[in-house]
């Protein structure tokens, strides 16, 4: 038994998300949202490297101390899986490790609307699942990718740092690739995958330009391609992966992205009334206006088509949070410190006026 797994078995029992180490203060916890201090003693540069170099391998703890920067999966006795985080900061080695769920949650149970299942059956194009860190964009994925292993037969690779949910082969084979440990870069593990006859490709994290691009390449190639980006909303989504590129570039990548772009999702996490979290969502889907405005560069009317499409399934993050508020699922001081235009919620702030 290593050292830490009694930080991260508490963590566990309390329902807790991220365990956090730091030179000079206590191991603290999240739990719902909030950061909780553990009653032991504050951790010494030595206590945490003995911590974190217990359950890394010698060639990732050398990477480490190379690139002061390391991602990796660490896996409890009783199959509790953490995706580790190890960097430098201004003390010294500190670390995040995040509770991985140890099932794959369903559609139902996390609540997710129904209009995404629209994506699981696209045999091409390219999907966003987008927000902060820490909002949920890997377990919708997991959703994503669990639904279409139940309902196709298909090809399923997955680029990830480190690999999070594992499935096992339903009516799809799945194979999943870990950046670090069977490719050296997402970019490099991205055209492998590209020579392996997929239909559809998991890119954890769109680091870079040339990883963006690849995405790109292969969704124009007719894959269906899932991809995260922390951004909040899909006008920000589509900037972002455009804003990546060159001037001279951007004119040829707007084309390709209004041609193959099926979707975006972006999600924020929410305290909820009684306790617990649950996620408010905006969502792009495809339509017919779509193109032509990522090719003229007038992002700014994605929100008009969102909010003209509602009846479609599309939805603006500060309608999603209002929705959420008037079934009391979440308090009207929540919306309106998630909310974009906060002037809608101010009203509500109030006692005297009910939602």
């Amino acid at each position: 038994m290593a050292q830490i797994d009694k930080y991260l078995e508490y963590m566990l029992k309390s329902d807790g998300s991220d365990l956090h180490l730091a030179v000079g203060s206590p191991p603290r916890v999240r739990i719902a949202g909030s950061i909780t201090e553990l009653d032991e003693a504050p951790l010494t540069e030595e206590s945490i490297e003995a911590l974190l170099k217990e359950i890394c391998s010698e060639d990732r703890w050398e990477h480490f101390l190379e690139h002061q920067d390391l991602d990796l999966a660490y896996e409890l006795g009783t199959g509790d899986r953490f995706r580790c985080n190890y960097f430098y900061n201004h003390w010294g080695i500190a670390a995040v490790l995040r509770t991985i769920p140890a099932e794959i949650r369903s559609f139902e149970s996390l609540q997710l609307p129904e209009v995404l299942k629209q994506f699981c059956m696209s045999s091409q194009g390219l999907v966003f699942v987008t927000g902060p860190t820490g909002s949920g964009k890997s377990t919708t994925l997991a959703a994503l990718i669990d639904l279409i292993n139940e309902t196709s037969q298909k090809h399923i690779i997955t680029i990830e740092d480190p690999i999070e949910f594992v499935h096992t082969n339903k009516r799809s084979v799945l194979v999943h690739r870990e950046v670090g440990e069977h490719s050296q870069s997402f970019t490099n593990a991205l055209r492998g995958a590209m020579r392996a006859d997929p239909d559809i490709i998991l890119i954890g994290e769109m680091r870079n330009l040339e990883t963006i691009r690849l995405a790109l390449n292969c969704a124009s190639m007719g894959m269906l391609v899932f991809g995260t980006l922390h951004t909040n909303n899909a006008p920000m989504t589509i900037d972002r992966v455009i804003d990546a590129f060159p001037a001279d570039e951007q004119n040829q990548i707007r084309t390709m992205l209004g041609a193959c772009l099926n979707g975006v999702v972006s999600q924020l996490l929410c305290k909820k009334v009684g306790g617990g979290r649950i996620a408010a969502h905006e969502i792009l889907l495809k339509h017919d206006a779509l193109p032509t405005c990522i090719r003229s560069g007038k992002i700014s009317k994605v929100r008009g088509i969102i909010e003209s499409s509602m009846e479609q399934g599309m939805i603006t993050m500060d309608a999603s949070l209002t929705n959420l508020m008037k079934a009391k699922l979440i308090s009207p001081e929540e919306a309106y410190m998630k909310a974009a235009n906060k002037d809608l919620f101010e009203k509500y702030r109030t006692e005297d006026v009910q939602v």
